[in-house]
């Protein structure tokens, strides 16, 4: 293993670096999904200075969570949800539709830090794929710890039966649909509305996925694809879709970094 192999391996266990501090970036105009553009992902980082990360990081995300490069571990724990309903809206960023808990809906656990549940967002199709298989939906939700350190949540959906908890979200996406910045309020939703359905998941270090492209982001994706109906689907891309027929960014470079799957050391594996 290389010194800088050797390096990263010591701050995931540790995660004691320096986390991602800042925010996606609310507004859309200025940057698109479509790769032919100039204002394109491969174009992200020249767009402004403090966006450069996005052409320069070697920690970016989405990636490929490829099996030939996962390592199997029941040492990173349990997913420990600590979610509560609290009040809501919901917002058209134009690049995705956005729901947040105002106030925080409650929090997850890792590695003795809480990290707060602010919002979710759903891009299509997927931005991370498994064994090079994109999928038809993404769900982020993202947490931050009282020192801005960032933790996201992803959940992957293929199509087939309905998601229960887009089934309540439909309403309110249809009314904002092809509206740009209206917030309305969407209101008490408990997260656990969320299915996750598996105790395993993925974990690794990456970014935002938009710009600023920040790093040092902790990823969580739940390894069990779960399913949504093509109309819940085509709602959420007309929503949101103008130009570009998709807001997933493409695929990063995995380069040197760990990429682990959580495996429960029990018999109650999903």
């Amino acid at each position: 293993m290389d010194h800088k192999s050797l390096l990263f391996f010591a701050l995931f266990i540790s995660f004691g670096v320096p986390f991602a501090i800042s925010q996606e970036v609310d507004d859309e105009h200025e940057f698109t999904y479509d790769v032919n553009s100039p204002n394109g992902p491969h174009h992200w980082g020249e767009i402004h200075s403090e966006w450069s990360m996005c052409n320069h990081g070697d920690m970016q995300s989405p990636i490929d969570l490829t099996h030939k490069r996962v390592k199997t571990t029941s040492k990173l724990g349990r997913l420990d949800r600590d979610y509560k309903p609290t009040n809501t809206t919901l917002i058209n960023r134009g690049h995705d539709m956005m729901l947040r808990w105002i106030g925080g809906a409650g929090h997850i656990h890792i590695n003795g830090t809480d990290y707060q549940l602010n919002q979710a967002h759903w891009h299509t199709p997927s931005e991370h794929t498994i064994n090079s298989r994109r999928f038809n939906l993404e769900l982020h939700l993202v947490h931050q710890s009282i020192d801005k350190k960032v933790v996201v949540v992803g959940i992957l959906y293929k199509i087939g039966r309905l998601d229960s908890f887009l089934t309540t979200m439909e309403p309110y996406l249809k009314t904002l649909a092809f509206t740009r910045g209206v917030e309305t309020n969407t209101g008490i939703i408990n997260p656990r509305q969320i299915k996750i359905g598996s105790r395993k998941y993925y974990r690794y270090i990456g970014s935002l996925t938009t710009p600023p492209c920040d790093q040092n982001v902790i990823w969580t994706i739940v390894r069990k694809v779960r399913t949504v109906s093509r109309e819940q689907l085509r709602i959420i891309r007309e929503a949101v879709h103008d130009e570009a027929e998709a807001n997933a960014r493409p695929i990063q470079a995995l380069n040197n970094r760990w990429l682990k799957l959580y495996r429960p050391n029990d018999d109650e594996i999903n």
